[in-house]
Order: C-alpha cells, then sequence, then structure tokens
C-alpha cells in the first residue's frame, strides 16, 4: 500500500514559504558563552549570527568587526548562552493527544498520591464527561501510591459506572481499565492473555482490570483519538513545551502510521517552529515506509527528518515488564514467581526485520531496558555484522540496565546509549524493592560509557517523566532517588559532561553533529539562554536554573514572560 498524505488529500493549504530573515548580523555578548566544542569546557566572548546560521565565535573585538556596522547587538546582561539542547528520545506525537484526558502530573489535579484520593480526582473529572464517553487519564503510578497497590477494575467501575474509564500506566506500557471500557475493547471474563501481555483475573475468573502490553492493545486501539482539527490546535503548545525547556530539536520516538502522516504532511510543516526528528515503528505499517520512494533515510518534510526506524525488544522495568537474565523480587505485575520480565519479540524476528531495513540503508533505533534484551540487541547488530567502523550508530533507546561486559560489545559494534538518568529520581527506590545494589547502581552509567569510548546521550521519554532538561542535568550528577538514596557514586557527572547528554551526545547520534550542538562557526545559530551557568552552578541548585529565552536559527521562539 503507497503511503498518502491524507492531510494533503485533503484539501489542506500547502506551507507558505519562510519569511525572508534579515540579512544583517547579530552578536551576542556580554555574559557567558559556552561553545561545548571540544573535549573540555570552553567558553568564547562573542557569538555572531547571519541568516541563521553561526558565522563567528570569538573575541568581542573581532566579532563587532565581522558582524558589521548594521548587526544587532544582544546583550546577554550576564546570563549564559548555550547551544540549543538537542532532544534524545521522547514522543512528541503522545503530546498531541494528552493534551486531551487528565493529567496526574499536572499541579492542577491536585494530590493523587492515595487511592481514595485518586478516585476522588478521577471521579471529578469524570463527571464532566458525558454519560458513555471515555475518560482517559494520563501517568497513573501505581508505586507513587501510599498503598503501593494498583487500582481495580471494580474501584472504578463504583466511582463512574457509565462512563468508559482507563488510566494509563506512566511506563505507557499499560492501564487500568473498568468494566465498560473493557466491554467496549470485546474483552471478556475468562479470556487468557494474548502472548507477550499481562491480564490477571481474580479467585473468581474476573478481569481485574489490569492489561500490560500486548494485553492493553485491545483498549489502546478503541481510545478515542484527536481529530485532525484538535491536533493542529495541540500543535503549538507541544512544540513551546520544548522551546521553554530549551530543545530546538525533538524526537517522536516510535511513530505511527496516522502520526506520520500527520507530522510530515504541509499542515503540520507550516506550523512547526523547531526540528523534529520521526522514528518510524517497525512493528507498526513498515512495508508501506519501505516502499514508498518519498520516505527515505534522512527524507525531510520541512522541519521534520525521516531518521532512522524504531524497534522494541522489551518493555518497562518499573512496570515489571523488562527484560532481564535475572528475576524481579516482586514477580510479574500479577505477582506470578519466578518472573523475569520477557521479549516482546524473538531474535529471529527481529533480526529478519532489522536486516531489512539495515540493508536499505536506516538507522536503527532499540528499545531495550533489561539486560537481557540489551543481549537481543547486541546479538542482533552482530547478525547484521555491523562494526564501528561502519559508521552505522544503532542508538539503544534506554540501555538503562546495561552489564559492564555490555559496554565493550557497543564500542565494537559502534552503538551509541540513550541514557534516561531521571531513572534515578523517578523509579530507582522502584526498582531497589526488584533488583540488588550493584545493579541499580549501575543505570545509566555514563562515567563507565564514556570510558569504553562511547557517544552518550541523556533523555526523558517524555511524557514518561516530565519536559524538564534543569531535571535532566541535576539527575545525572545527583543520582538521587525521591528518597535520596545515591545510585552509583561512580557514575555521577560533573555538569559539562552532564551538558553533553544534552548537546554533543545527542547531535552525534543522529548523525547532526555538523549542524546542531555546538556553538561553532557553519552551524545552526540554535541557542537556549540560562538565568546562570550550570558549569558554576552547585549541583544542589542546578533545578533552579531558569530558561530565559530559545532561540531557532537566529529567530527568538520563545521567551520568559513572553
Amino acid at each position: 500500500m503507497r503511503f498518502v498524505h491524507w492531510l494533503a488529500a485533503a484539501g489542506l493549504a500547502l506551507a507558505a514559504p519562510l519569511a525572508a530573515k534579515d540579512t544583517a548580523a547579530t552578536l551576542w555578548r556580554g555574559g557567558t558563552i559556552i561553545t561545548m566544542d571540544g573535549d573540555t569546557p570552553a567558553t568564547a566572548e562573542a557569538v555572531v549570527e547571519r541568516e541563521g546560521r553561526i558565522v563567528f565565535v570569538g573575541p568581542e573585538a573581532a566579532a563587532r568587526a565581522a558582524a558589521g556596522k548594521d548587526a544587532l547587538l544582544r546583550d546577554l546582561k550576564g546570563a549564559t548562552l548555550l547551544p540549543g539542547f538537542v532532544d534524545a528520545h521522547s514522543h512528541f506525537a503522545i503530546g498531541l493527544q494528552t493534551a486531551g484526558g487528565l493529567d496526574l502530573a499536572d499541579p492542577a489535579t491536585g494530590d493523587t498520591g492515595t487511592v481514595p484520593k485518586l478516585l476522588a480526582a478521577v471521579q471529578r473529572y469524570g463527571a464532566k464527561v458525558p454519560k458513555g464517553g471515555w475518560v482517559v487519564v494520563w501517568r497513573y503510578d501505581d508505586a507513587q501510591l501510599a498503598e503501593r497497590r494498583n487500582v481495580s477494575r471494580a474501584e472504578l467501575d463504583a466511582i463512574l459506572p457509565d462512563r468508559k474509564v482507563v488510566l494509563l500506566h506512566i511506563s505507557l506500557h499499560g492501564l487500568i481499565a473498568n468494566s465498560e471500557a473493557l466491554k467496549a475493547a470485546k474483552l471478556r471474563d475468562g479470556m487468557k492473555p494474548p502472548t507477550g501481555g499481562v491480564m490477571p483475573s481474580d479467585a473468581k475468573g474476573k478481569l481485574t482490570g489490569l492489561l500490560f502490553e500486548t494485553a492493553m492493545l485491545p483498549v489502546r486501539s478503541v481510545l478515542p483519538q484527536p481529530t485532525l482539527e484538535m491536533r493542529l490546535a495541540a500543535m503549538d503548545g507541544v512544540q513551546m513545551r520544548y522551546a521553554r525547556e530549551g530543545f530546538t530539536w525533538a524526537q517522536d520516538g516510535a511513530t505511527n502510521p496516522v502520526d506520520l502522516a500527520f507530522l510530515t504532511s504541509p499542515a503540520a510543516q507550516q506550523k512547526l517552529k523547531i526540528d523534529l526528528a520521526l522514528l518510524p515503528f517497525a512493528m507498526t505499517g513498515i512495508d508501506a515506509v519501505l516502499e514508498n520512494p518519498a520516505m527515505t533515510p534522512g527524507a525531510r518534510f520541512g522541519r521534520v527528518k525521516l531518521q532512522g526506524i524504531k524497534f522494541t525488544l522489551d518493555r518497562s522495568p518499573q512496570a515489571r515488564t523488562a527484560f532481564f537474565t535475572r528475576d524481579y523480587a516482586l514477580g510479574s505485575p500479577d505477582g506470578v514467581h519466578p518472573w523475569h520480565g520477557q521479549p516482546v519479540t524473538s531474535d529471529a524476528a527481529f533480526q529478519t526485520l532489522a536486516r531489512k531495513v539495515h540493508e536499505r540503508g536506516w538507522q536503527i533505533f532499540v528499545h531495550a531496558n533489561g539486560d537481557a534484551a540489551i543481549d537481543m540487541a547486541i546479538r542482533g547488530f552482530d547478525a547484521l555484522g555491523i562494526k564501528a567502523a561502519d559508521n552505522r550508530r544503532p542508538i539503544v533507546i534506554h540501555s538503562q540496565f546495561m552489564r559492564p561486559d555490555q559496554l565493550q560489545a557497543y564500542a565494537r559494534i559502534g552503538v551509541g546509549p540513550s541514557y534516561f538518568s531521571n531513572h534515578t529520581f523517578y523509579f530507582a527506590d522502584t526498582h531497589r524493592r526488584n533488583f540488588p545494589n550493584e545493579v541499580v547502581d549501575f543505570i545509566s552509567p555514563f562515567v563507565a560509557s564514556r570510558a569504553a569510548g562511547l557517544i552518550a546521550s541523556n533523555h526523558s521519554d517524555y511524557p514518561v517523566t516530565p519536559l524538564d532538561t534543569r531535571a535532566q542535568l541535576w539527575s545525572a550528577m545527583a543520582r538521587t532517588s525521591r528518597t535520596g538514596v545515591v545510585s552509583g557514586e561512580g557514575q555521577r557527572e560533573d555538569a559539562w559532561h552532564a551538558l553533553q547528554g544534552l548537546t554533543t551526545g545527542p547531535a552525534w547520534q543522529v548523525f547532526e553533529e555538523d549542524q546542531r550542538g555546538r556553538i561553532k562557526p557553519g552551524l545552526l545559530a540554535d541557542f537556549v539562554v540560562l538565568d546562570r551557568n550550570p558549569l558554576t552552578t552547585a549541583v544542589d541548585d542546578i533545578r533552579a536554573i531558569r530558561v530565559l529565552e530559545t532561540v531557532k536559527e537566529g529567530q527568538t521562539i520563545w521567551q520568559a514572560g513572553k
């Protein structure tokens, strides 16, 4: 089936040409300018931008000469200028969906730290939904409930019996559904879980409403989808979430066919102010991508780039569905022992499909959390014959629970690990209930990875954790959990290397190191302005740094207070 831009076919207007930028230069000076260019911290007095590109970096006197008499002067007034942050992995398209529903992470939702409080919040929100409608709740996390248990189908039925209620787990790998939602998905009591799925029943054979991995797909398939108008209306809000954090490049980390059509359409292109990388999902309609002559590796649609193909080998460690070589102490999500998780595909199936996309020149991105899943990724890359000298740069997203011996395999193959240091804050306490300290302390091993010669990045996996670049920096530096426990003292980053995880690391991983991630002549004039210098800020104060301004190709796209 040929890929069709259904939005264009629907008669939407083509994107208007970008307005011509004034050819006069802009000179930035008067603060700390951290270039991120080189292996050690480097600063400059001034930067000159012209027509969206950096044309000079160096002493202010020379910068003034390079800029010319008509240059616009931008005084940083003591603030710090950095290259625009590069998102290593998140889910941009899901942000378009979370604009609808109840977000439990939104402070406006109030306290939902116990089961009764959570149910009360869901009931208040659901009362505004017409009878028979869907009540969709985002970022539900049983590990943060005082009772340390999942909400049940019966409890949801009791508060909203005449509406379809779904609590989407924060991992995005599971959900809780009430009876009406199960009915809409044609899920019945007594049904067996599908392969790769978790769907427990109670002692009477009645489904509890807990659905994980493949078992959740029937419910996900019937959830209401945003209309074209809703998606377009949500675009500005979502991309400004990224921009206000200093991101000038975002990623949609597992793009399904509908989102691929939308995000590459003229209508979406017209609205984008930041660059966006798409990773078409290998398990969903990938043949339509591979057979379409317009869908080639690296193809660009305005600010959108087709970056690579995304594979998933396991699931979520905090949801206890990631694939390990050791058992979870707490067992499976439904309490089965022994349990070390399971892969979502076989070695043979992964290697067959990976070969298909690899031979067509696509970069491969693989989701692997547990060490057994990482073993699968390594076996797959070896089966394809990938070596570091090939410069294919396969990326293993999360690489969360690596073993030390796997670092050398990554180096041999040329893997770029996309780490997730936020785990050390949000989920490390949960992980310690399942695994020994030496396992949890090696989460996102930045220091060991660098010693092995790897180029790593750091991501938020938004909306699994919030978009917050300062929190990402802090979690890489502090590695401290919600309860104050440090996970891996020896893997703590200094500020310089933590910044690399948001700039040069992710730029290299997507073959964009000659376009972004550094302040250097010839690169894009993508900047973020911070109210203080991260290199001289105490670790405990990193999260308090404020983003003042985000600049895309010389033009301000977000500014604090405006």
